[in-house]
């Protein structure tokens, strides 16, 4: 652009052209990690990463540049943001806070890291396929080492690790996750253990058997459907590790992961990502183009998926409604459950070794075990060699199991292949901020239970919309859980659900 048409511009033009074009390069990116996790070929990710890296180079210049400093300046004097509305004010305010972040970062670091972790993800396959984790070591040390190089470019805030929190769930500290994380325990930890001494264990052994690939693709694309993700607006994918990506409103896509000895893997994993596909899908269209089209943090994200796999997903109505249609995709496998042994037998509480495949009890512990690992290594500089000896006792400790090799241990996971520390947390953040929701859901929706008994999840889903899709990130995580509950996120909410399904299910004094 000229700089005579610039000067012809207004300075919040101008600054939507930017955002805009930031969001069109960054819908672009999505395609490529999209790809490349879905099935490109290994031995091109070295050359596709180099282009990754120069791609994501640009946006970041652009995000970065002087113009877009200097357009920030003036819409946020207050006598040119009190002339914004609400969306343009809040898309200064956030891109204010990513310019401020990332304009601490040199360039040629921001590339070399875009690279490295895309590089990284292929190689965190291979090693989990060959359970080597001494070969994804060097990639994991220099993801660490550039991360603490960032945190010491933003400012450490009360510790180094507090800083990565803030990227995922903003506001949120280690002191207040160790609180909500002590309450859980208190309560939880005693609950497993009347768990672990009751005599009334639910029969799973329906649950053996081979189930076809292709009838379970069947029944999870029912099951999208039903809930209202949008296949015109989306796809279902395969991937090593299931996950969801919003490139716009209008094309958000899911992938799951189908074992052929477990027929809930794939079933709860793809409900899972749809309820993230829901959040997106809905963001009002106001939002499109802009950098406030998505999910206001990964907690509240998390929250939609863990609501819809477990609160929904894993409830006797949902069973009622959909054992039938379950039964005529595997004939013969499993006529002879009735749903509420189904019910019983996928709520199953038993210590196990793969998070994604975690009862929801549990589960908490898993995310416990990572939050304390990351901190250790951000806060006490905990060596990623030493990370498998860490972590398997942590799993003796917390759970009484240990692995058995890496890659149903440390390898697990694809986060810390992005570089995603601190996202973790999120998970348990979800599960209480959807237990919190769906508090204040079934005073709204006074047939909620009985709607879901019969099929009718969109009367959720729209009020899942309005409460939360439809804002997309023009309200903090904060505003959202007061908006609907009045009250700040709470632990209680989660333990009271868990106490008073386990206790019916494990018939618990």
């Amino acid at each position: 652009m000229s700089q005579l048409k610039q000067a012809q511009t207004s300075p919040l033009k101008r600054f939507r052209e930017l955002t805009g074009q930031i969001k069109q390069y960054e819908e672009i990116l999505g395609v490529v990690y999209w790809d490349m996790r879905t099935g490109a070929p290994r031995k091109g990710i070295e050359m596709r990463s180099e282009a990754v890296g120069a791609l994501s180079a640009e946006t970041f210049k652009l995000s970065t540049s002087a113009e877009m400093g200097e357009l920030l300046a003036q819409l946020s004097e207050p006598a040119q943001k009190e002339q914004l509305d609400d969306i343009n004010r809040r898309l200064v305010e956030e891109t204010a806070k990513e310019y401020e972040r990332n304009r601490k970062i040199p360039p040629e670091l921001y590339r070399e890291y875009v690279v490295l972790t895309s590089q990284a993800e292929s190689a965190w396959e291979e090693a989990k396929e060959n359970n080597d984790f001494p070969g994804f070591v060097p990639y994991l040390e220099k993801i660490i080492a550039i991360n603490r190089q960032f945190i010491e470019l933003w400012g450490v805030k009360t510790t180094p690790y507090d800083t990565l929190l803030d990227m995922y769930e903003p506001g949120l500290t280690t002191v207040e996750l160790d609180r909500l994380f002590g309450e859980l325990r208190a309560r939880l930890v005693p609950l497993a253990e009347q768990i672990a001494n009751s005599k009334h264990r639910p029969d799973t052994t329906f649950l053996q058997g081979t189930f076809d690939k292709e009838a379970q693709k069947k029944f999870s694309k029912l099951i999208l459907k039903d809930m209202g993700y949008d296949f015109e607006a989306g796809r279902l994918d395969e991937s090593v590790h299931p996950f969801a990506t919003g490139l716009s409103t209008g094309d958000v896509r899911i992938t799951t992961r189908y074992l052929l000895h477990d027929v809930t893997s794939a079933l709860f994993g793809t409900i899972h990502e749809g309820g993230h596909a829901l959040y997106e899908q809905n963001i009002t269209p106001e939002l499109n183009g802009t950098p406030l089209s998505t999910g206001t943090s990964m907690g509240i994200h998390e929250s939609q998926s863990r609501l819809w796999e477990n609160m929904i997903g894993r409830s006797l109505g949902f069973w009622q409604r959909y054992l039938p249609d379950l039964q005529a995709c595997f004939p013969g496998q499993l006529d002879e459950v009735s749903a509420e042994d189904f019910y019983r037998g996928i709520n199953v509480v038993e210590p196990s070794l793969i998070r994604i495949e975690a009862d929801e009890l549990t589960y908490n512990l898993h995310i416990m075990i990572r939050y304390e690992i990351e901190k250790m290594l951000f806060n006490d500089n905990l060596s990623p060699r030493d990370l498998p000896a860490v972590w398997n006792r942590k799993y003796q400790e917390a759970l009484g199991i240990t692995p058995s090799n890496d890659a149903e241990g440390v390898l697990q996971d694809v986060h810390w292949s992005g570089g995603a520390f601190g996202y973790f947390p999120s998970y348990s953040l979800g599960n209480m901020y959807a237990a919190q929701m769906m508090v204040i859901a079934r005073q709204k929706i006074t047939t909620l239970d009985q709607q879901v008994a019969s099929g009718m999840l969109l009367p959720l889903k729209e009020w899942l919309t309005e409460q939360v899709y439809q804002h997309g990130k023009l309200l903090q995580p904060g505003e959202i859980i007061e908006r609907i509950s009045g009250k700040s996120l709470e632990s209680s909410h989660l333990c009271d659900y868990l106490e008073n399904k386990y206790r019916e299910i494990y018939h618990l004094e």
